[in-house]
């Protein structure tokens, strides 16, 4: 069996203490899972496949590459949830017009004033990217902190839903992911974070933020496992929205033509 990722970025000290410690004992999976995507926006993945240094050019919080390798990883989980009739909930931003409330965002991060401004495509960096977007019956959560929990209705949502576990994907690592975790964790949720659907702009950060979650928070497991597990739960546990289909754009009347 292959290391994980984060034993690169550990000391021998370090493998011998989580070694002996006790810490990344297996959690397990829960009865009644939820997925969660966090945050997975353009913002975050950019308009496009480019290498990070590229994409942070017109993105500030782009991961560049990174996000659209994890694509279809998070594809298939959705997939599975919705084959299976389980929730599937997405995480992302909201913002005022005029960026007031960024609040202490702007602390921290000297091009915070480009939110403010469109970026030069014509996609909303708050919109979840088109290779997953949600369907009519997955639930959208806005937030405008780390936490998918904080100041938002995803634990009333959880409860009416009746969940007991959360499978974790998205962005960033370090970030609003381990937020959530964090959150869930405190709220007594059994955790798996699928590892090849979370992604963070540093692979240093990644790493050792999985490390770390794994250690006392959450079961870091291959995307291919979750799926295993998810095949073997029954199908209908869920009363989930029925949601409302997109209405299409009706075609344009032909113009006749002029001679």
């Amino acid at each position: 069996m292959s290391e994980p990722i984060w034993y690169q970025f550990l000391t021998e000290r370090d493998k011998a203490v989580f070694a002996t410690s006790g810490y990344g004992a297996r959690g397990g999976f829960g009865k009644r899972p939820a997925l969660l995507i966090i945050d997975v926006n353009w913002a975050f993945c950019g308009d496009r496949p480019e290498p990070i240094l590229e994409s942070i050019k017109r993105w500030r919080n782009s991961c560049g590459e990174d996000a659209w390798t994890s694509l279809p990883y998070i594809r298939s989980l959705i997939d599975k949830c919705h084959e299976k009739g389980l929730p599937v909930l997405y995480t992302t931003g909201v913002r005022r017009e005029d960026n007031w409330d960024s609040g202490s965002w702007a602390w921290k991060n000297s091009r915070n004033e480009e939110d403010r401004h469109a970026i030069v495509t014509n996609l909303d960096g708050n919109e979840i990217v088109a290779p997953i977007a949600p369907s009519p019956q997955d639930i959208v959560v806005l937030k405008q902190k780390p936490s998918g929990f904080f100041g938002t209705n995803m634990a009333s949502y959880l409860t009416l839903l009746g969940c007991d576990s959360l499978i974790v994907t998205g962005t960033t690592t370090s970030g609003c992911v381990r937020a959530t975790v964090l959150d869930a964790f405190s709220l007594n949720y059994r955790i798996a974070l699928a590892e090849e659907g979370c992604f963070d702009r540093s692979q240093a950060s990644h790493a050792i933020n999985l490390c770390d979650m794994n250690a006392k928070y959450a079961d870091v497991v291959k995307t291919s496992e979750v799926l295993a597990f998810l095949d073997t739960l029954p199908s209908g546990l869920f009363d989930l929205p029925r949601g409302t289909p997109v209405a299409q754009p009706a075609p344009a009347p032909k113009r006749a033509a002029n001679f």
